[in-house]
């Protein structure tokens, strides 16, 4: 059996009559003629099938049709007004649901204070954070199972597609050396005295771009790193200099780490750095884009 449509203004209509019980005051308060008023209570009367009003001698009352129907015509109104209300935050960019992938080196320096503006300025907005290495980060962008990537060392523009990337801030590489090493003696370390030295590194399938980076810094004084061991998280490979395994380069805020046996020393030529950026696709029509976008060029 289908279930007859009820116009919401008909609805309307009803509970403010039903509120003032008085066709006069009920038409000014919804700002009609009275006449036009009688028209969609009996409009909305035909569609119930029974009178929702027993009209009287200077008097109207709800009749029992009208006091059943009251309760769920409210709630019918405050759900629209709510809805309408979320829809409204949500395409202004107040509310939603926004994700946000991230190099875990990140929440070592710029994430946190991203995270926490953003928070200050839109509290009504669901964040959905993803721990992911750079390559991930890309092919989730262009999945469309992220919104926006803060990740390193991002593509050249001829091959980001239709992805849009601006950078967020450069910072100086540090050498990781065992504590104990001959060159943690020092207060900076030049590239090129790492070039007999065995490293310890990512894979580049994780991180093609601060990969390449690497490479570019020590191929710069003459050398390419002779990777003997590979782990996919900084900690890790930090954790595997202090073991022993070898040195690394590794970006400026991995120092952050706090690992026994780990060294960390500035290098030489000191204006050597990598490169940290947002991505976002750029037909991405999602108003929280936008919002980030705004934070972290204020930041």
């Amino acid at each position: 059996m289908d279930r007859p449509e009820l116009p919401l203004p008909q609805l309307h209509a009803f509970t403010v009559l039903a509120e003032e019980l008085h066709f006069g005051r009920a038409a000014a308060r919804l700002g009609i003629a009275q006449p036009p008023l009688s028209q969609q209570i009996a409009r909305l009367e035909a569609k119930v099938g029974h009178p929702l009003f027993v009209r009287g001698p200077g008097r109207v009352a709800l009749s029992a049709a009208g006091r059943e129907l009251l309760p769920s015509a409210r709630r019918a109104l405050v759900g629209l007004a709510d809805g309408l209300a979320a829809a409204r935050a949500v395409g202004s960019g107040r509310a939603g649901r926004l994700r946000i992938g991230f190099s875990a080196s990140l929440a070592l320096t710029v994430l946190p204070g991203v995270l926490r503006t953003f928070r200050e300025r839109f509290p009504a907005v669901e964040l959905d954070i993803r721990e992911m290495t750079t390559a991930p980060q890309l092919a989730a962008l262009y999945e469309d199972a992220v919104d926006v990537g803060l990740l390193r060392e991002p593509p050249p523009a001829g091959e980001a597609g239709s992805l849009g990337f601006r950078t967020v801030l450069t910072e100086p590489f540090v050498a990781v050396l065992p504590s104990d090493h001959p060159l943690a003696a020092r207060r900076t370390v030049g590239v090129g005295t790492l070039a007999e030295e065995p490293f310890v590194l990512f894979p580049r399938a994780v991180g093609p771009g601060l990969y390449d980076r690497i490479g570019e810094v020590c191929g710069s004084v003459g050398f390419a790193p002779r990777i003997v061991q590979h782990a996919v998280e900084w900690q890790t490979v930090c954790a595997l200099v202090g073991a022993g395994l070898g040195v690394s380069l590794a970006p400026a805020s991995i120092r952050r780490i706090r690992l026994r046996g780990v060294a960390f020393r500035a290098v030489e030529p000191g204006t050597v750095r990598t490169r940290v950026a947002v991505a976002w696709r750029r037909d991405d029509p999602n108003p929280l884009v936008a919002r980030l976008l705004e934070v972290v060029g204020t930041g």
